[in-house]
């Protein structure tokens, strides 16, 4: 059965029997509007949009996996402000021919990734569209805590990463040469490994500033560098080429610090400390940050890809 089947809003019934509500959502669905907690008195807001043919293909990766990371990616920008997300609202947009069955799978990826962080998804809307669109906005409490906003950053600081890099972009160049191998390339592009309890953990150690890698290493920690007036250099030597992004890259003829340096879509957080802070795991010292404007790796400008730009 298609979405014409039930109409608009018995597909909002069939969605909203999927749901379930954690601590933070007051009123769920039904009603004008919900009600979400907001002790800390500030709400972090962010909003995302993933099209399908732009950010991604229902050949390449299901119903449910497109829903985890459409949700991983608001809540990505939520953790990177040092909050703890709450709740997001989902805008669907689906052509009339796609199958019930569809919008539930996506319903309940979107539900499973905000149940990791105690997060729920508590309303949206739906509409009729050629494209299958799904649009996120994220709510998330700082806690009391200050946001750790990009702008922070100071010459001397260090930098950061918690989480993975290069393992999406990968499983996309291998996506689209054609093979679904090595799985977890794969799998890393349709589901990404978020750490989220790292931003608000970085919040309360101190960060100076931070950010989602969502666009690519190089290119993100670019709005560091330009928010804050500085320079981050980073080191090669500290990211480890793993085994099978080395075999796939040499494979398909592709550097891999292309895709560690330059990909995105594995939402790591990228931070800056202060010299004298102690990193504890998951969080890792890649650079630092000096005088000056821009992003170099080992000192020198980098040759190859930067990061993703929607617009290209």
């Amino acid at each position: 059965m298609n979405v014409t089947g039930p109409g608009e809003f018995g597909l909002i019934d069939r969605v909203t029997a999927r749901l379930s509500y954690g601590p933070a959502c007051l009123l769920g669905p039904g009603d004008d509007a919900a009600v979400v907690a907001a002790p800390d008195s500030r709400v972090v807001a962010s909003t995302d949009v993933l099209v399908e043919g732009r950010h991604f293909r229902r050949d390449w990766s299901g119903a449910v996996d497109v829903g985890h990371r459409a949700a991983a990616a608001n809540l990505a920008d939520i953790a990177a402000m040092g909050a703890t997300p709450t709740a997001l609202l989902v805008a669907l947009c689906v052509p009339p021919d796609l199958a019930v069955s569809w919008v539930e799978e996506l319903t309940d990826g979107l539900a499973a990734e905000a149940a990791t962080v105690g997060a729920s998804v508590v309303g949206g809307d739906t509409s009729a569209s050629p494209t299958l669109t799904v649009a996120v906005t994220a709510l998330g409490d700082l806690g009391g805590r200050p946001p750790v906003v990009r702008a922070g950053a100071r010459p001397g600081d260090v930098v950061a990463l918690a989480g993975r890099t290069g393992y999406a972009a990968a499983g996309y160049t291998v996506l689209s040469r054609g093979f679904r191998t090595p799985k977890a390339l794969v799998e890393a592009y349709r589901r990404p490994e978020v750490p989220y309890p790292a931003g608000p953990h970085a919040a309360r150690l101190g960060a100076t500033a931070m950010i989602d890698v969502s666009d690519g290493l190089l290119a993100d920690l670019g709005h560091v560098a330009r928010a804050s007036g500085v320079a981050v250099d980073l080191r090669r030597d500290a990211f480890e080429v793993p085994r099978q992004m080395a075999d796939a890259a040499r494979a398909l003829g592709v550097d891999p610090y292309a895709w560690i340096l330059g990909g995105g879509d594995d939402h790591a957080l990228a931070a800056t400390f202060p010299p004298a802070v102690a990193l504890p795991s998951p969080w890792r010292l890649v650079g630092r940050v000096g005088e000056g404007s821009g992003v170099t790796v080992d000192g020198r400008a980098w040759e190859g890809p930067a990061g993703w730009d929607h617009f290209r």
